[in-house]
């Protein structure tokens, strides 16, 4: 059961990614896995879901829905290798 490995905490791709984007509030498509396309900004998210929002209008997205994500312009994420 417990194995006694020291923990190191790694932040997820999509954490760093979503963060980002949220942050700098860059615009960004956000096509689902059904092929609906939603366009809008971050403005939360958690383990499973986005807040994207778009004029007044805020939806909640299901991360298991999204297929990709496309900003409107190059993301800094903190951690990459380009900062390495």
């Amino acid at each position: 059961m417990g194995e006694d490995k020291p923990h190191k905490k790694f932040a997820a791709v999509q954490d760093v990614f979503l963060n980002a984007v949220r942050r700098e509030k860059v615009p960004l498509t956000m096509f689902l896995v059904n092929g609906i396309k939603l366009q809008g900004t971050v403005t939360w998210f958690d383990n499973f879901c986005v807040l994207l929002k778009r004029d007044a209008q805020v939806q909640l997205v299901y991360k298991h829905a999204i297929s990709t994500i496309l900003p409107q312009q190059p993301i800094r994420m903190q951690g990459s290798e380009e900062e390495e």
